[in-house]
């Protein structure tokens, strides 16, 4: 399998934009149904999309602060203790002190509730587990390289997003004459 035209091929440079454009179309429709995908594992589990999001920065990064957890998604503090809370009173999550520094308290994946959770993960990790079972190991390589460049290129994103302003609700009313 071909990794797809690249600038100088025999597709020629003036198919790369057209290219590029279809790429990041592609890749905000597999965000955006991976996102979905995310909400119907959480309504079946009891459990908000920021909740369950919030699950698995715990699961994939180890035992985290509330602060941590707040830094990470750009929740408030405020906003983070009630995610905790719900995570909590599902099973899925467990405040402890920390051995090291007891003023801390991390939170932890609660053991045994992998049993409840990755049922629900099955069908889309068997579905794209097919799809990268057809690539070669170099273009395995490549997608993840690729992946991890994205991932890096949406935190900085984030980062640069929370710098700017909130804008308002809706726009404000023009004043009638």
């Amino acid at each position: 399998m071909s990794t797809g035209p690249q600038k100088g091929t025999q597709t020629g440079e003036k198919d790369r934009p057209a290219l590029m454009a279809a790429l990041n179309h592609a890749m905000r429709n597999a965000s955006g149904q991976g996102v979905i995908y995310s909400q119907m594992v959480a309504e079946r589990l009891g459990v908000s999309s920021s909740d369950l999001e919030c699950l698995d920065f715990i699961v994939t990064r180890g035992p985290q602060t509330a602060g941590d957890l707040a830094e990470a998604t750009g929740l408030t503090t405020g906003a983070i203790t009630g995610v905790i809370d719900r995570l909590e009173q599902a099973g899925f999550a467990r405040r402890e002190r920390d051995a090291d520094d007891r003023r801390k308290v991390l939170v932890k994946f609660q053991p045994g509730a992998e049993r409840r959770i990755m049922p629900l993960f099955k069908p889309i990790e068997r579905a794209s587990m097919e799809v990268l079972a057809g690539l070669s190991d170099k273009e395995l390589a490549l997608m993840l390289d690729v992946m991890t460049r994205l991932s890096d290129a949406a935190n900085a994103a984030m980062a640069e997003l929370r710098e700017q302003p909130k804008l308002p609700a809706k726009p404000a009313k023009s004043p009638k004459r």
